[in-house]
């Protein structure tokens, strides 16, 4: 059996992550590029590109630039970015899709290109390169979906000027954890793994500073009593994608300090 720090390795590992220009994709990024990964971020127009001069990530991580809502630009990308940088081993989707608009004020418009550009777009970037994956003698997805893809929102924490988690959103992440499954199921004897990760509450710098009310709310909804950081998502996705993983697929990973546990 290996060792602790061969089986936790991503030593040489080819790594994309979609959506990595965020704040989780972020910090997911700088730890798989400490555990010895190979990373293409890829995200919006030139956000990407951005991120990796403002962290100084030249030379350890590439960029590239996908809009994921334009689902019929995918297979294109996916195979000219293998030619480029050839099959991963491993794929991080944290991509999503949102109005933010009230219930009441959601059009069956506004449904249908959220689930568009959450389920389709993870769908079919899943299964192109899932197909390279097996061919190429495996690999390993972690698809985001988000606690509210099991729970509905906590009505006290979103006090005005909050607004409650959107019910697409919701919707869509829960759909990701049945994608999960199923392509778990149908990738599994190619040795192709799919996990999710659902993170808990783990809003972004600017919504803590401008909003300390809400993340206080928040806290005290929390069993730990606090917010996530965003390093408490990377750990997982590191893990995931590592060979100590090697017989884990088809499963949902809270990382929400305990919120299910209510």
């Amino acid at each position: 059996m290996e060792n602790s720090a061969q089986i936790l390795s991503l030593t040489g590992k080819r790594i994309w992550v979609f959506g990595g220009a965020g704040y989780l994709g972020q910090a997911t990024i700088n730890l798989l590029i400490s555990a010895g990964a190979k990373v293409l971020c890829i995200d919006m127009e030139d956000k990407a590109a951005q991120f990796i001069a403002a962290q100084n990530l030249a030379g350890h991580v590439h960029a590239a630039t996908l809009n994921v809502h334009d689902t019929d630009l995918i297979p294109e990308f996916i195979s000219a970015e293998i030619k480029k940088y050839g099959v991963p081993q491993g794929l991080v989707n944290l991509t999503y899709a949102s109005t933010a608009k009230k219930l009441e004020d959601l059009t069956g418009a506004d449904f249908d290109t959220v689930s568009h550009g959450s389920l389709t777009s993870c769908f079919l970037i899943s299964r192109e390169v899932a197909t390279h994956m097996a061919a190429n003698g495996g690999g390993s997805m972690v698809l985001f979906s988000s606690m509210y893809g099991s729970l509905s929102p906590y009505p006290d924490a979103y006090e005005p000027p909050m607004t409650k988690n959107p019910i697409e959103y919701g919707v869509t992440k829960a759909g990701i954890i049945q994608m999960v499954r199923y392509l778990a199921v149908h990738y599994g004897k190619s040795n192709v793994r799919f996990n999710s990760i659902s993170p808990g509450p783990f809003p972004n710098p600017a919504v803590q500073k401008a909003n300390p009310d809400f993340v206080e709310r928040l806290n005290k909804k929390s069993p730990m009593g606090r917010v996530g950081n965003s390093p408490e998502i990377a750990g997982s996705v590191a893990f995931l994608l590592s060979d100590a993983a090697s017989y884990i697929t088809g499963q949902n990973l809270n990382v929400d300090g305990g919120w299910n546990c209510w």
